[in-house]
């Protein structure tokens, strides 16, 4: 967003609750805002909508944006994208050219932020990592953090994590940098990530479905299953189509002894409501491909 110099962020409360995936509470809070300048207004609007997009009530954002600044336009093309029956391929083409015009819209951080996001969907990272450089503002930064990790290229996560810790090295999105990449690196720093979600949790309230995924990942991996499955029950309450968490809560409802068939409704959701899922997508691959090899050893039938 628009950076703003004042000595108070006014969109303070805002920022935390998108943050954590608080998504309700962010819209609670932008709409109690009263900010004091332009550069307030458009970043409050811009959190709002990105609210609104994440929850996927598109037709709020679609129909508010029409008279809203020209700095917020480029999350129609995320709604677009994100949209039920999108024509992806056809929007990313079409990303791809304004990315490469480098007009005036690419110095737009919400731009940038939105090119980011489809690249990533995309899982084109190098694109977004591209979109990303030379990002000054922390959200951004932690967003390059992100693809990093996604490269699976923890090492220079680690020393980009350095540049988020320079400008608010106690902040909530610097905290949850680091929660992920302790995670990705196994070990004792699992530890830590799980002790960073707990205080985000303690400090912030109810955790979204990111860093709750985050935090359960962690749990389960010091098997702590029960605890797991409560952070992901807890979060699915506030986001019951959030297919990570059904895949989370597959796994961990296995582990804590559950009847099988707890763990086949989670997963028949989650191939049902998403099928354009990195998982559902995989899982689909390795069915058929069992399939085609079973299908060579059928016995033969004598005629």
């Amino acid at each position: 967003m628009a950076r703003q110099q004042q000595d108070v962020d006014e969109l303070f409360d805002v920022k935390n609750a998108f943050y954590v995936g608080n998504y309700q509470q962010a819209i609670n809070e932008a709409q109690n805002v009263n900010p004091s300048n332009p550069i307030v207004v458009l970043n409050r609007d811009a959190y709002l909508y990105r609210s609104y997009i994440a929850q996927g009530n598109y037709r709020i954002v679609l129909q508010e944006l029409k008279t809203r600044d020209p700095l917020l336009q480029p999350l129609k093309t995320l709604v677009d994208y994100l949209s039920p029956g999108a024509n992806k391929p056809a929007i990313v083409t079409d990303l791809d050219a304004r990315v490469a015009k480098q007009g005036p819209e690419c110095s737009n951080e919400i731009f940038l932020l939105v090119a980011a996001t489809i690249y990533y969907h995309e899982e084109n990272y190098e694109a977004a990592l591209k979109i990303l450089h030379n990002a000054e503002s922390l959200e951004l930064r932690a967003f390059t953090l992100q693809c990093l990790l996604a490269m699976n290229r923890p090492d220079l996560a680690r020393k980009h994590l350095k540049s988020l810790q320079d400008i608010e090295d106690d902040g909530t999105l610097t905290q949850l940098a680091q929660a992920w990449l302790n995670l990705s690196q196994g070990g004792p720093g699992v530890q830590d990530a799980h002790y960073s979600i707990m205080e985000l949790s303690e400090r912030l309230g109810a955790l979204g479905a990111g860093p709750a995924a985050v935090g359960a990942a962690a749990a389960a991996s010091r098997g702590m299953w029960e605890e797991a499955e409560q952070m992901l029950t807890e979060a699915q309450a506030r986001a019951p189509q959030n297919p990570d968490l059904m895949l989370g809560l597959a796994v961990t409802s296995t582990h804590i002894g559950k009847p099988q068939e707890v763990a086949s409704r989670y997963l028949a959701q989650l191939l049902d409501s998403h099928p354009d899922h990195p998982f559902t997508k995989e899982y689909h691959a390795k069915s058929n491909e069992f399939k085609r090899l079973a299908a060579q050893y059928q016995p033969s039938v004598a005629s």
